[in-house]
């Protein structure tokens, strides 16, 4: 299986090449890499395997206990050393890392850094009001969260116990994740943006008797009552004793009985709090990720794997080095924050960066201002902010100093290549690698992007491309057959196991196996469908239940999305799938142009569909394409897909629960626009 895998990758790690008349590499001298310093472990591997990157991933995916033991012995601070790498199976469902050993991921992600180097900057929270950063040293952050552990002790809470978590991205925040982590508590972050009905979900699932909140939350200038919704959720969780609440804004707030304000609690405490000595595969957090029946699943991440994992993405992926300011924007509700704002940026001692307001806020150059002024090397968003930015132009962006990154990413769904040229030739003045990111919540960390690779490797638009250490992608065909072939697309699954993964979802670990194991026997299924190219490259085509079939051909919807982007127009777009008497199913495209555009909407429906028909085929051509001018997004930017398809369906009686909606107004104007254009076809 792991020849395959390499066989199947080809020269890829090494070939330079143009695309679409531009050069794709971003070259170093093959001589400048020296296997110690970019990989210190590497000395003890096998000469011909530390050569280069390739070298080292051919060892992680061919011996997968030495790769990863080397790396947890020498990148993770232990109190007792482990007995074992990996021990059970993708088949079994009971994989298990680094047994026997023990350690605490507050120790690593904090202490030894504060012996080390205690005044270095560690969180740089850059608050909703520009200009108003605060930054926060290893010493600071030690100190908050030990008193943060004390005054959940002193409420009683005891190792294995579950703390949700319902904060903004502040320095408290990531206080609140660590604290729990010192005292062996299992934090339950759920999205500040989430209504009182799915945190209570999520409340009494965990069966939590802590909650911390903010009495309020600021974003895009807009105050946000967090009090308030954590005040209607706890009617209904019995389990709840106690809420502390941080005070985000001077508001004053209605207490009860059971709430205390956390800053006063804190100050009552002592700075040093012993940590816990944990086990490898104790519970360090619980993430609850949206499921297909609509019950939200709880996926737990172990405590040394998952760390490992996340530190390792982050330092290798984008090419951290101590010194850097890491810049992800992600909020820290979503595995993005947690893997890569707090635990693997802190675990490597660097400076990240928590970003608390929107893209458009108070104007569209707000990322970019705040590139120059904290200094920011690499910066990590995602691709419906891109998309979004770049329909307000290049001024805003050029405005602004960019000079210091060094490297830009992608994450959250496939970014469609106007998208990847604008970041890249724009924001990064075709100096700084774009590194498109494929991986899930339940993957705990990076699986499958451009970096690392071997000096002198091209970096391909929109494709993700190469396979992670340790990550050994397949592709599966519709009767679960293996495909070995290349320039082919297939259910993306992972065929070997890797320290990041979940382990289960909390209280029901036959729904993970149903999901994610027994699908495809011995292979782990990610529920996205992917395109292998020629070279061995993996582009993600969109999730599986995101394919359209159309007259028999299977088709990714980000695919034709892709396609309309490419369009000058256009700046971003959402298709969907609906039945279709003749064909089974035809595609239905939402199209948000770019401002100023000139044009009416029949006009540009025409080129639309001929631009469709010539990048991918006639059959491809959506049927229908309205032109809206937003679309539907939560507050962390994601297109809500579901809403659409309901819309498409003429079921929009059935929209379900909307809380998460950024702007309601947006589906109203959806709604409208597609009966209007159902009228016009049927000629009314």
């Amino acid at each position: 299986m792991v020849l395959q895998v390499l066989q199947r990758l080809g020269t890829g790690f090494g070939v330079r090449c143009a695309t679409s008349g531009q050069i794709r590499t971003f070259v170093s001298p093959v001589s400048s890499w020296v296997a110690s310093a970019y990989m210190p472990e590497a000395t003890g591997f096998p000469v011909e395997q530390r050569q280069n990157p390739r070298g080292l991933y051919e060892l992680s995916v061919g011996q997968p206990e030495q790769f990863w033991g080397s790396l947890g012995r020498e990148r993770l601070m232990w109190t007792s050393p482990f007995q074992g790498v990996l021990e059970g199976s993708l088949r079994e469902g009971n994989s298990r890392w680094f047994r026997g050993g023990h350690l605490n991921a507050s120790v690593n992600c904090i202490d030894r850094h504060v012996h080390v180097a205690p005044d270095k900057i560690a969180l740089i929270w850059e608050k909703d009001e520009p200009g108003n950063e605060v930054r926060v040293t290893y010493r600071d952050l030690l100190e908050m969260t030990c008193r943060l552990g004390n005054t959940l002790r002193h409420q009683g809470v005891k190792p294995g116990d579950r703390v949700t978590i319902y904060m903004p991205p502040c320095p408290l925040a990531v206080a609140a994740m660590l604290s729990c982590a010192r005292i062996g508590a299992v934090h339950s972050v759920v999205f500040a943006g989430f209504s009182s009905e799915a945190l209570a979900d999520r409340i009494r699932d965990a069966e939590s008797e802590i909650v911390i909140t903010a009495n309020q939350g600021i974003r895009g200038g807009k105050i946000v009552e967090l009090k308030k919704t954590v005040d209607h959720a706890v009617k209904t969780c019995p389990s709840v004793k106690r809420v502390l609440v941080a005070n985000r804004t001077e508001n004053r707030v209605p207490m009860s009985d059971i709430d205390l304000f956390l800053e006063e609690e804190m100050a009552k405490e002592s700075m040093t709090c012993d940590p816990v000595n944990m086990e490898s595969e104790d519970m360090l957090f619980l993430l609850y990720t949206s499921g297909s029946t609509g019950r939200p699943k709880g996926l737990v991440h172990t405590l040394a794997g998952y760390l490992l994992y996340a530190a390792v993405t982050h330092r290798y992926v984008f090419d951290y080095h101590d010194g850097d300011v890491f810049g992800c924007v992600a909020d820290i509700g979503w595995i993005t924050g947690h893997s890569y704002v707090v635990y693997g940026p802190l675990c490597n001692g660097a400076t990240t960066v928590l970003f608390e307001s929107t893209p458009v806020y108070p104007n569209p150059g707000r990322y970019w201002e705040m590139v120059e002024r904290l200094q920011i090397n690499q910066f990590y968003g995602a691709p419906t902010a891109i998309r979004l930015l770049l329909k307000y132009g290049n001024d805003w962006v050029k405005k602004y100093d960019r000079s210091s990154l060094k490297t830009l990413g992608s994450v959250g769904e496939p970014m469609n290549s106007e998208a990847w040229d604008w970041y890249f030739h724009v924001v990064g003045g075709g100096r700084s690698p774009v590194v498109d990111t494929w991986w899930q919540t339940e993957t705990g960390g990076i699986c499958i992007a451009p970096r690392p690779s071997n000096p002198g490797a091209e970096i391909l638009p929109a494709m993700v491309m190469r396979p992670f250490f340790g990550i050994s992608p397949v592709l599966m065909d519709d009767k679960g057959n293996l495909i070995t072939q290349n320039d082919t697309s297939g259910a993306l699954c992972i065929s070997q196991e890797w320290p990041g993964m979940a382990r289960t979802i909390y209280k029901d670990h036959n729904r993970y196996l149903e999901t994610y194991l027994k699908p495809y026997p011995g292979y782990f299924f990610t529920g996205d469908g992917a395109y292998r190219s020629k070279n061995g490259y993996y582009q993600i085509t969109g999730r599986l239940d995101d394919v359209i079939n159309i007259s028999g051909h299977r088709l990714g919807t980000a695919e034709v999305e892709d396609a309309l982007n490419q369009h000058s127009l256009v700046a971003e777009s959402a298709v969907i799938g609906y039945p279709h008497d003749i064909k089974g199913e035809g595609a239905y495209a939402f199209v948000v142009l770019k401002l100023g555009a000139d044009v009416s909407d029949r006009s540009i429906s025409k080129e639309l569909q001929n631009t469709v028909s010539r990048k991918i085929a006639k059959y491809a051509a959506p049927d229908y394409i309205q032109v809206v001018k937003r679309l539907p997004k939560t507050r962390s930017g994601k297109i809500m897909r579901r809403v659409l398809r309901k819309v498409v369906e003429n079921k929009a009686n059935e929209l379900g629960d909307l809380t998460t909606l950024d702007d309601h107004e947006t589906v109203t104007e959806i709604i409208e626009g597609h009966e209007q254009l159902l009228k016009q076809e049927k000629g009314m």
